[in-house]
């Protein structure tokens, strides 16, 4: 249980979509500005993920996550100054915790799941947390404005000190929680180089560039889910919190449903039929404009990208086994795709409008598609020997 409470955390970082409306307004930004409020968080997963990976041999899973922890309390404390850079600088060590989070907290589940069959569905079940997460962001967001800020939108910045009070609950949570200590499988000299090496067998690149695309998929609908309601029906900044809250409860219930579902389905095929499902609903909520047809779309993204993540995430580790620790830096390395799309949909949406921005999503959809129908993943025993 507290394993997966951090996975509550992990999901804070999807809060940027909502705020960045609120940052918008407050500070007097274009549309591309606030494009990169979500790359002031995901930009961090790629500097921070190889080097904790490899270090993670050395600290502990579990010290790894309780040192994320730390970072993101520090992150949530400075948006109090309530300035422009200090909320960037907040979001900026928000990414940072995430991003050594999601390095060492994916493994930590090795630690305290005994049945190798039931990972991929644990890593599942650590999707739905961080979706149930996500989809409180909004009410965080208006827990700060209307409970906090006596409605004011101008005190928004109350939701990040909310957040490290969950954040210091679950560090307190966990580190009194006895968690046997992993055995180091790994050789002791990996270094950033030689897990960037990794990346020359062809299966673990298609599925790094998996999950670049499967978090862009995720962070660009949660950004510009709202928007869509802003732009095309002239819906207020608080009005449009539904937008992001229909996706995330869309994909709350995807990854519970997939859980179950992936115990009884090969995950490469839930994998194709969910991906298919997804381009179907961006290419209806690209060129169709209407509000509920819209939101059922959104909804849809969500809920059919829901598990792709864990899936892409499992069949890297199963890969290569032996160098877990490695597979997972260098996968969440890729998380840094939710920081790359964005900007790309806000020039896009300021250059030729909202569907243009929508199309952005196509890219993604796209890629996993081939992703799907590309991967013949396979344990490479072999390798691994010879590795170590």
């Amino acid at each position: 249980m507290p394993v997966l409470f951090g996975f509550f955390v992990m999901g804070f970082c999807d809060i940027v979509g909502i705020s960045s409306d609120y940052a918008r307004e407050a500070f007097g930004w274009s549309q591309t500005m606030t494009g990169f409020v979500p790359s002031m968080v995901f930009v961090w997963f790629l500097f921070f993920s190889i080097p904790v990976g490899v270090r993670m041999n050395r600290w502990g899973r579990k010290n790894t996550v309780m040192l994320s922890m730390i970072i993101t309390l520090v992150g949530m404390a400075i948006p109090l100054l309530q300035t422009a850079w200090a909320c960037l600088v907040g979001y900026a060590l928000l990414g940072i915790g995430n991003a050594i989070l999601q390095v060492s907290l994916n493994p930590l589940l090795n630690n305290v799941v005994t049945d190798r069959k039931l990972l991929t569905s644990s890593l599942t079940a650590g999707q739905v947390v961080k979706a149930i997460s996500s989809f409180c962001g909004p009410y965080f967001m208006l827990l700060a404005v209307d409970v906090l800020g006596g409605g004011d939108k101008d005190n928004w910045y109350l939701a990040f000190p909310l957040l490290g009070a969950v954040t210091l609950l679950s560090a307190l949570w966990l580190q009194f929680t006895p968690i046997q200590r992993e055995q180091e499988t790994e050789a002791s000299g990996v270094s950033a180089g030689n897990t960037l090496r990794l990346l020359s067998d062809r299966t673990i690149l298609l599925l790094f560039f998996g999950i670049f695309f499967v978090v862009g998929i995720d962070v660009a609908t949660n950004f510009i889910s709202s928007k869509v309601m802003i732009l095309r029906f002239g819906w207020e900044t608080g009005e449009a919190g539904i937008a992001p809250q229909v996706y995330f409860i869309c994909r709350t219930a995807g990854a519970f449903l997939g859980a179950f579902f992936m115990t009884r389905i090969a995950e490469m095929t839930y994998f194709r039929l969910n991906i298919l499902a997804a381009i179907a609903a961006v290419l209806v909520l690209a060129f169709c404009e209407n509000v509920t047809v819209d939101l059922v779309c959104i909804g849809g993204i969500g809920f059919f990208c829901s598990c792709i993540f864990p899936i892409i995430y499992s069949m890297a580790v199963q890969h290569m086994p032996g160098q877990a620790n490695q597979i997972s830096g260098l996968m969440i390395t890729a998380v840094a795709g939710g920081g790359a799309v964005t900007p790309l949909i806000g020039a896009a949406t300021d250059a030729a409008g909202i569907t243009a921005g929508v199309c952005v999503l196509l890219v993604c959809a796209f890629y996993l598609t081939f992703c799907a129908y590309g991967v013949k993943s396979a344990p490479k025993a072999v390798s691994d020997k010879k590795n170590k």
